[in-house]
């Protein structure tokens, strides 16, 4: 099964990611993971991607797909894979098409951008194990604190207000014909970001079936 990922930032992709891997034992590709790997290997590509990431930008195309590609080819694709921050444009989305033939659904999580700055701003994530929190959405036992390690919980400095601003018109400008494209297509699936994570898995589900 190859599934695409899409929604604006903090929509929820990344928990229901997680539901879906437990579920379907697919691999997960998440691009925003990947850029932040090299950012924090401080290589060349990683100089490049802190800049434009820092300012609520998106990395070129060029970048995202040459990491796509090689990731593709991992053994833990074989079976399937979740994509979580590409495509985020048509452009990517024919160069997938290319890659990999045709996908088999594309989730779309839509919420308002009001919720999504809220949800943006109150993003947290440990430094030492990379887990994920929100302090609205999903917070930690112990506020501050990761549940996993016990590491003190971090914002991102590009969840900053200003930022999120950003990258929801970013979002908006160039992945919302994403969503015309796959709809066009037959393969889009939207689904109400605002019902609460469970209810959200258990429609894409239900949409899914038992494929794998």
């Amino acid at each position: 099964m190859k599934l695409v990922l899409i929604g604006a930032p903090a929509a929820g992709k990344g928990t229901q990611a997680r539901k879906l891997i437990a579920r379907y034992g697919l691999a997960y590709i998440s691009t925003g993971d990947m850029l932040r790997e090299e950012v924090a290997k401080k290589s060349e590509l990683g100089l490049n991607v802190k800049s434009v990431m820092a300012s609520g930008g998106l990395v070129s195309d060029e970048m995202i797909i040459a990491i796509v590609k090689e990731r593709i080819k991992e053994d833990d694709c074989k079976n399937g894979f979740i994509l979580d921050g590409f495509p985020r444009t048509v452009v990517q989305a024919k160069k997938l098409d290319e890659l990999i033939g045709n996908i088999d659904k594309a989730i779309y999580i839509n919420a308002p951008d009001e919720v999504m700055l809220e949800r943006i701003t109150a993003r947290e994530t440990c430094p030492k194990c990379g887990a994920s929190y929100n302090k609205i959405a999903i917070p930690s036992k112990v506020a501050g604190i990761c549940d996993v390690c016990g590491e003190k919980l971090e914002q991102r400095k590009d969840d900053t207000l200003e930022a999120g601003k950003a990258r929801l018109k970013t979002f908006h400008d160039q992945s919302e014909p994403l969503v015309e494209y796959y709809n066009a297509q037959g393969y889009l699936f939207e689904v109400d970001g605002l019902k609460g994570a469970d209810n959200i898995f258990n429609d894409i589900a239900g949409e899914l079936g038992e494929r794998a």
